[in-house]
């Protein structure tokens, strides 16, 4: 029988949090993301509009700006800034958050062990993301099959498109402060961490308002008090959770309100929005289905959990990224098939790249002796780290960042040059004015910056990311990555960068 001395010698003991110097330049960075992002956000859903344009025209004639004439082109509230929160609104986005966690409890799902930590151990984690959203889309299928267009989810959504906005603002900032808050919770170091928390390198600063924004406690969980289930399934981790669940599929559910919304405009849908979400949704559910791939990756590995990834995963990804197929909602435009095979091409070879190089990191990490990937030549590192210098990653150091951007091409290219203009005429046969949205020669391509951001933004972060990939990895393996950078000279772009 082992002793309470050697029993309790087995409980991982805290070690001293690793410190790292500031990212996205410090407390400026932060204060400007945190409150600038979600203006943003408000700021692109007014200015491309279906009530006079994208843009809208006063954007065209600085000279005749008044913000009087500005409210009226974008159709701003009534009751003005207070109107962009309605209650109802925000219970029934706050539902579909509980559905999504009710889902994780009760549907079976496969649970796997993360990465060791530097505290010692390995979390581990439940994965059911992929059935879950199926059950989600099949009932939403099943209520447009029965009211078609007019499905109260799609109709819900864009007309309440403001408010929708605000209710994930909200639930991103409450977990956000939620799990500020309980990072102050996390062992010392040298007391026993029974439960494996531990500390983001970067996030523990002393600035309050950085680290409240890039995350203080690495994987911040919480254990709902369910009886009758198991210990995996009543365990959330909320960043893993927040990262794969609500926003991802919020992402699809709000380009299919867009088509919805573009047939019961015109009475038929296009093929511009159809190849736009067809490729986001792939996008989206091919990550998810993939769902335990996502424990390699650095946002788990080295990221802590604080506004920037709240805000991320439940606002920026599902209320940014379907600027396209809202701006095609609004102005029904064809590719034919030119444009079709136009677009194709990139998003092809954008997902060979990506998912190949993804697939043989994931499976190299797990089983070195993998058959599918023991070929693979690699750099056994002094950290205990082996470094693949063939394969995929023998190309370029974040070959995965140059897929990724390439299949993103695709939900932009659908939009053509954009840029239109709502113009009224009256019905010869009815007397009655209608509005009509209307490409001319004014409006060509000055949409392109709504339309064309997420293409551009993706590219930039990036990046962005593998600058502070390259930071990391540097100090952690030291003399190791020198050696490494040797062989793979190239970041991201093969021979070019």
């Amino acid at each position: 029988m082992a002793s309470k001395k050697d029993s309790q010698s087995s409980v991982p003991t805290q070690p001293v949090p690793e410190k790292r110097g500031y990212e996205f330049c410090g407390p400026y960075g932060a204060f400007a993301i945190t409150f600038g992002l979600p203006v943003l956000l408000f700021g692109f859903t007014f200015l491309c509009n279906d009530v006079s344009g994208c843009p809208a025209p006063t954007l065209l004639h600085l000279s005749t700006l008044t913000l009087e004439r500005l409210k009226e082109e974008v159709g701003w509230p009534e009751g003005g800034v207070r109107a962009l929160y309605d209650t109802e609104v925000f219970l029934w986005v706050l539902s579909y958050y509980l559905l999504q966690l009710v889902l994780y409890v009760v549907l079976p799902g496969q649970v796997v062990e993360g990465t060791e930590l530097a505290c010692g151990g390995r979390l581990r984690y439940k994965f059911n993301a992929f059935l879950t959203d199926m059950l989600i889309l099949s009932a939403l299928a099943v209520g447009t099959y029965v009211d078609g267009a007019d499905f109260v989810v799609w109709t819900f959504l864009w007309d309440n498109y403001p408010q929708v906005i605000t209710a994930n603002l909200i639930v991103c900032w409450s977990i956000a402060i939620f799990v500020y808050v309980n990072s102050f919770s996390v062992p010392a170091p040298g007391q026993p961490n029974p439960e494996l928390r531990q500390l983001a390198p970067g996030g523990h600063s002393g600035n309050v308002l950085y680290d409240f924004f890039i995350g203080r406690e690495l994987n911040p969980r919480v254990r709902l008090p369910i009886p009758f289930v198991s210990e995996a399934s009543r365990t959330i981790d909320i960043k893993v959770w927040c990262e794969m669940r609500p926003g991802l599929l919020g992402w699809i559910i709000m380009n299919l309100s867009n088509i919805a919304r573009q047939y019961r405009t015109y009475g038929y849908v296009t093929d511009s929005i159809i190849i736009s979400t067809a490729f986001q949704a792939f996008y989206v559910l091919d990550g998810i289905y993939m769902e335990p791939a996502l424990l390699t990756t650095m946002d788990v590995i080295m990221d802590g959990f604080g506004y920037m990834l709240s805000f991320g995963d439940m606002a920026w990804v599902p209320l940014m990224y379907n600027l396209q197929t809202r701006y095609l909602a609004m102005f029904p435009y064809e590719l034919g098939l030119q444009g079709i095979a136009l677009v194709l091409t990139p998003t092809a070879v954008g997902y060979l790249i990506f998912r190949g190089a993804n697939n043989q990191k994931n499976r190299f990490r797990r089983d070195p002796n993998d058959p599918r990937v023991k070929h693979i030549e690699y750099i056994q590192t002094a950290h205990g780290s082996r470094l693949m210098t063939s394969g995929w990653w023998g190309y370029a150091r974040h070959i995965n960042y140059l897929g990724d951007w390439l299949m993103s091409w695709s939900y932009s290219l659908p939009t053509g040059i954009s840029g239109f203009a709502i113009l009224e005429k009256i019905n010869a046969s009815t007397g009655e004015v209608e509005k009509q949205a209307v490409q001319t020669p004014e409006t060509r391509g000055w949409a392109i910056i709504f339309t064309y951001f997420f293409l551009i933004y993706f590219g930039v972060l990036l990046l962005h990311r593998e600058r502070r990939d390259e930071e990391k990895c540097k100090k952690k393996y030291g003399k190791d990555w020198e050696r490494y950078t040797s062989l793979v000279r190239s970041r991201i772009i093969p021979g070019v960068y």
